[in-house]
């Protein structure tokens, strides 16, 4: 007995991700940073504590200094995470993937969109009148957030 025999695969371009996904995954991404930020915080306090408990203090508190420090370290998470697999923490969670118009995205690609992503987060919101589900940082750097289905 054999198999019924069947037509060729049909693989489907994986569909572009909507701002309720894109969305979710930046909270979850922006929670991620902050997790991160408070660990190193504590880090830093344990640090001075342990070389001289005596004259220990936690670390003063400045508000440009810490904006900045969590500013860079948003840029520094997505651009690793988009140029290593292309996946943040909360797109892993949401199954969502960033990919270019040529695959991967390369160091510099993913370091502009970092920045870009960290400094104007409102360009997400394009993503609503966008037909492709684009957002201005997609348009720019010709990249996309697909559903990924593969994980």
């Amino acid at each position: 007995m054999t198999a019924p025999v069947t037509g060729p695969a049909v693989t489907q371009a994986p569909a572009p991700a909507g701002i309720v996904s894109r969305g979710l995954a930046a909270v979850i991404d922006l929670f991620a940073v902050l997790l991160l930020s408070s660990v190193l915080y504590l880090g830093l306090a344990l640090t001075s504590l342990i070389l001289d408990p005596r004259a220990f203090s936690w670390p003063a508190f400045d508000l440009f200094f810490s904006l900045g420090a969590i500013l860079l370290m948003s840029m520094l998470y997505l651009s690793f995470w988009w140029t290593v697999s292309g996946r943040t923490v909360g797109s892993a969670v949401m199954a969502l993937r960033l990919v270019s118009h040529r695959g991967r995205l390369r160091w510099v690609q993913s370091i502009v969109r970092a920045f870009l992503c960290t400094i104007f987060p409102v360009g997400l919101l394009w993503v609503v009148v966008d037909r492709r589900r684009r957002s201005l940082q997609d348009i720019v750097l010709r990249t996309s957030v697909v559903y990924d289905t593969r994980h």
